[in-house]
């Protein structure tokens, strides 16, 4: 007999086919149970193996044994007349064919139903891997922008148990703030952004890493009628270790000289260098009258929170610093800036121009006071800028409020909003992000620095930069128009509408529903919003309106209220060389003509003039 033909007899083959078939199903069962009970990945690996070895033993054994009736007996005892080896093979055909079955059955198992499940679990964890390097990256850049000399100060604690005592906290927080930016070489986060961590449950790592910084300033304020007690901690942001700590019982009437000591304390932790002068006194008032340092800290407050009812509160509060000492020169300043904020926020008409006049007053009475103050110029360059759209003027006094404050963050996002107005949205980048570097909580300062990024057609950073607003200020006014206009220069219409309903009530949605509505199918809708707001806020929103008119390719009517726009001096003709919108004219006469009756360079003669992307507008389904 022939080896193949003994080979086939005693049934190495089958034997064969069976063992394959049947590894292959222990070891795909093995591959997705092991897993779920944690097992190292030596365990299948070493199944593989041992089914790979356990081969040539099969193969033996298949060559030197046979099933017989009587059991499994040695071929060498059987005797050739007998008719066993088909007997055997029938068994081995019937073993063969059930484990083909098996590994049908799991093969379709785990093709429609495991199969899926697996695809979902490794993209969920290639996502989760993928936010990991990314989150690495971010921590490693924020590691490597948080030098040693670099601080926030958090705000401190009101352990008063009075409510309407958190002002004083608050106000003594951003006084040490003020105090360690004299310092030398010393990287300090602005109030907006530390301020954030109010109550925070997160550690001392996490906000030093969001904030990027070296060292927290934490602790509490208590007052107790004429008494302050101060606890304070420096703490290592990069393990919360505390590096010192001192607690202070002093006078009320002694505050100011317990904040210098406290500062000098800090100051010697850090081992920093004083700054020539005196700077640390720049939020005092000069006759030392606590209570209009207490309205001034009022102010502040109010400040923050940014809304209409807030801004207003605010102006009265610095009014009280001021009449409580008139020679109070940086609550002079402060008054200033917010009534030229709230006229041009919120106001039109008559009243704009009644706060305007106020804020002039002020700005005027700040820089005879103090003609070295940033905080004056800034005043006066945002009043030149916002009421009297004088381009020149305005860049002239930002431009001083820098030099006099090289480090000021509100100082280089003013110059850079400056320089947008002026066709520069990529100088306005570089200084809104070195602003953001300093105060990276700002939630304003993100907004607009995604209307300079959606001014170069970076939308994609627009968008992120615009969705950092929101996720920071849900509520904060015009964020949503912003996400809907680029949205709009996308050429989404579904998108920007529903952008444009998320916008907070009030005159910044109905410019968001007017402007999103124009790139849609529904032209009554687009129609009736348009004609709203004409109707009801065409002395505040000229230059907007201007703008639902480019988009429903109508230069004719944007030119006219373009020129509305500039007899009513609306602040929105500021944006005329960094919006895309707008600037899909830039090369009619016109608009050139424009250009020069508002002072403005032409778009070809800035020194960056943007390009406005393309608008392809997708109907709304």
């Amino acid at each position: 007999m022939s080896l193949i033909a003994e080979i086939k007899r005693r049934n190495v083959i089958r034997m064969a086919g069976l063992y394959l078939v049947g590894a292959w199903l222990i070891v795909q069962v093995a591959g997705t149970v092991l897993p779920m009970f944690g097992a190292p990945q030596w365990v299948p690996r070493s199944m593989v193996i041992l089914l790979a070895i356990g081969l040539v033993p099969a193969l033996a054994f298949a060559w030197m044994f046979e099933l017989t009736p009587d059991g499994i007996k040695r071929d060498a005892q059987v005797h050739p007349s007998e008719s066993i080896a088909p007997q055997t093979a029938q068994r081995m055909n019937r073993m063969i064919i059930a484990a083909l079955a098996l590994a049908i059955v799991y093969f379709g198992f785990d093709k429609f139903v495991l199969g899926p499940r697996h695809e979902l679990a490794i993209q969920a964890a290639a996502e989760q891997a993928a936010d990991a390097r990314v989150a690495a990256q971010d921590a490693a850049k924020t590691d490597a922008a948080a030098p040693a000399k670099s601080i926030a100060v958090l705000p401190l604690a009101n352990a008063s148990g009075d409510a309407d005592q958190q002002y004083f906290s608050d106000g003594l927080s951003e006084d040490l703030i003020t105090a360690l930016s004299q310092f030398d070489g010393l990287k300090v986060i602005s109030r907006n952004s530390a301020f954030q961590f109010r109550d925070s449950k997160d550690d001392a790592q996490t906000i030093g890493a969001k904030l990027g910084v070296a060292h927290l300033l934490e602790g509490s304020v208590r007052r107790l009628g004429d008494t302050v007690r101060i606890t304070a901690q420096l703490v290592n942001a990069g393990d919360g270790s505390t590096l010192w700590s001192q607690h202070y019982d002093r006078p009320y009437r002694d505050l100011f000289a317990l904040q210098d000591e406290i500062t000098r304390a800090v100051a010697g932790a850090l081992k920093t260098r004083l700054l020539t002068g005196t700077g640390a006194q720049g939020e005092r008032p000069p006759s030392g009258n606590l209570a209009a340092y207490n309205a001034y800290l009022q102010g502040n407050f109010y400040d923050a929170r940014g809304t209409e009812a807030d801004l207003r509160k605010a102006i009265d509060a610095y009014a009280t610093a001021t009449r409580l000492d008139p020679r109070y020169a940086r609550a002079w300043a402060e008054m200033s800036s917010m009534s030229t904020g709230l006229a041009g926020s919120f106001l039109a008409g008559v009243p704009a121009q009644q706060a305007y006049q106020q804020a002039r007053s002020a700005a005027d009475t700040a820089l005879a006071l103090a003609p070295d103050l940033a905080d004056a110029h800034a005043a006066r360059g945002y009043l030149f800028l916002m009421a009297d759209l004088n381009w020149t003027a305005a860049e002239a006094e930002y431009r001083r409020a820098l030099e006099l404050a090289p480090n000021d963050a509100g100082a280089k996002f003013s110059l850079g909003n400056l320089l947008a107005t002026l066709g520069q949205p990529g100088r306005a980048v570089e200084l809104t992000r070195q602003a953001l570097a300093a105060d990276p909580l700002r939630a304003s300062r993100h907004a607009w620095l995604a209307n300079y990024l959606l001014a170069l057609g970076r939308l994609d950073e627009a968008a992120q930069a615009v969705g950092k607003a929101i996720g920071l200020q849900p509520a904060g006014a015009s964020y949503y128009e912003i996400l809907a206009t680029i949205e709009i220069l996308r050429g989404d219409a579904k998108a920007a509408l529903l952008a444009a309903r998320q916008e907070p009530a009030g005159i910044w949605r109905d410019v968001a529903l007017a402007l999103a509505l124009q790139i849609g199918d529904d032209r009554a809708a687009a129609d009736a919003a348009l004609k709203s707001l004409i109707d009801t806020q065409s002395d505040g929103v000229a230059y907007q309106i201007a703008q639902a008119y480019a988009l429903r390719r109508d230069p004719d009517a944007m030119f006219a209220w373009l020129d509305r726009a500039w007899a009513n001096r609306d602040p929105g003709v500021g944006y005329l060389l960094y919006d895309p919108i707008v600037l899909r004219y830039k090369s009619d006469p016109r608009f050139a003509a424009l250009c020069r009756k508002v002072g403005l360079p032409l778009p070809g003669a800035a020194a960056s003039a943007p390009s406005a992307p393309a608008i392809v507008v997708k109907s709304a389904p």
